[in-house]
C-alpha cells in the first residue's frame, strides 16, 4: 500500500490491555480530548443485566462521551466475534461520518483485532449430535478432560482456551471434526499471511508491573462482591438465563452461579475468581504481545500517569500527524 493510499484510510484509536490495568479512566480522558465515541471491545459488556460483573460504566460515569456496542444483547443469546467485528464496523463508519474519532476499548483481543484486520470468518458448519456428545464428555469427565481433547488436535487453540471455556473448546473441536483442520489453522488461513488494515490504526496497549496488577484484581473483585455481584447473578438465574449460556460462563459469573447452586462455599468462589481473573489478564497480556503494531506504555503512580498521558498523546499525534499541544491541553 502507497504511502498516498494509507493516509486516505480512516483513523481509528485503540486502547488495550488486560483488566484492571486502568484502561476505562484513561480512555475517558483521552476521548474528552480528541472529540472521540468509545466502542467496547469487550465479549461481557454486551449483555444486558450484568452490569456489575462486567465493570459496566453507568451512564453518569460515562462524562458525556458517548459509548457503543453496550447493553445490545439479552443475556440468553449468545454473542459472537463475527457479530461483534459487523456491528463494530458499521459504529466506526457511523462515527467517522458524525467527524469523530473512533475509540476501541477493551480487552477481547480477538474481538479487537478481527475488527482492525477485517478477519474473514468461515462458515464450518455445525454438527449439534457431536457438542451434546462433547458437553455429556465434559460432565462425565471434567473440564481438564475435554481440554485435553483439544490440546490433542489443536495445541495452538488450547493454549489460548481457559479449561473452563467449554463453548470455545467444544466449538474448536468442532470445527476440527468437521473440517479435519484445526481451528487455529482455518483462522490463520481465512487472515492472511499478512496483516493488513482497512484502517490508520493506532494500537496502544497498557501494561503494569504484574504484583501491583493482581492487586488491583483482588481489590477490584472485592469491590464487585461489595457492589452486589452476588445479587447480580442471583438475579440472572432467577430471571431464566441458563448457567450452560455463553454468558453466564464469564469470569464472576459462573464462580457466583457454583455458589449459589452449593457446589462450592462463598469463600472458595471468591478463591477461585480472584484465581481465574489473574490466569486471565496473563493470558490478555500474551496475546497483545502478539498484535502487529502495538505501541506499550506502561502504567504507574500518579506522577508516572501524567507522564503515561503525555506520552500516548505523542503516540498518536505522530500516527494521526495531529497537533500534539491540542490533544495534550
Amino acid at each position: 500500500m502507497s504511502n498516498e493510499e494509507e493516509d486516505k484510510r480512516p483513523p481509528l484509536l485503540v486502547l488495550v490491555g488486560p483488566t484492571a490495568v486502568g484502561k476505562t479512566a484513561l480512555s475517558l480522558k483521552l476521548a474528552k480530548a480528541l472529540n472521540a465515541e468509545i466502542i467496547s471491545g469487550d465479549s461481557m459488556q454486551v449483555y444486558r443485566g450484568m452490569d456489575i460483573g462486567t465493570a459496566k460504566l453507568r451512564p453518569e460515569e460515562m462524562e458525556g462521551v458517548p459509548h457503543h456496542l453496550i447493553d445490545i444483547r439479552d443475556p440468553e443469546h449468545p454473542f459472537s466475534v463475527s457479530e461483534f467485528q459487523s456491528l463494530c464496523t458499521d459504529a466506526i463508519k457511523e462515527i467517522h461520518s458524525r467527524g469523530r474519532l473512533p475509540f476501541i476499548v477493551g480487552g477481547t483481543g480477538l474481538y479487537v483485532e478481527s475488527v482492525c484486520y477485517g478477519f474473514r470468518f468461515q462458515d464450518f458448519g455445525a454438527d449439534e449430535a457431536y457438542r451434546a456428545e462433547m458437553r455429556a464428555y465434559a460432565v462425565e469427565k471434567g473440564a481438564q478432560a475435554l481440554h485435553g481433547k483439544l490440546a490433542e488436535v489443536d495445541p495452538v487453540t488450547a493454549a489460548k482456551l481457559h479449561p473452563n471455556d467449554e463453548g470455545r473448546i467444544i466449538r474448536a473441536l468442532e470445527v476440527f471434526k468437521l473440517t479435519g483442520k484445526p481451528l487455529s489453522e482455518a483462522q490463520s488461513q481465512s487472515r492472511g499471511e499478512e496483516k493488513k488494515s482497512p484502517y490508520k490504526l493506532c494500537l496502544i496497549g497498557l501494561t503494569m508491573e504484574r504484583d501491583e496488577l493482581y492487586r488491583r484484581i483482588d481489590a477490584r473483585v472485592d469491590l464487585m462482591l461489595e457492589a452486589g455481584l452476588v445479587e447480580e447473578v442471583r438475579g440472572l438465574l432467577d430471571a431464566g438465563v441458563p448457567r450452560g449460556s455463553v454468558s453466564m460462563r464469564g469470569l464472576g459469573y459462573k464462580e457466583i452461579a457454583a455458589y449459589l447452586a452449593g457446589e462450592t462455599s462463598y469463600e472458595d468462589a471468591v478463591t477461585i475468581l480472584k484465581r481465574d481473573t489473574r490466569h486471565f489478564a496473563k493470558r490478555q497480556l500474551s496475546w497483545f504481545r502478539h498484535m502487529q503494531g502495538l505501541e506499550w506504555a506502561e502504567v504507574g503512580d500518579d506522577a508516572k500517569n501524567s507522564a503515561l498521558f503525555e506520552r500516548i498523546c505523542a503516540i498518536i499525534a505522530g500516527k494521526f500527524q495531529i497537533d500534539i499541544e491540542y490533544i495534550c491541553s
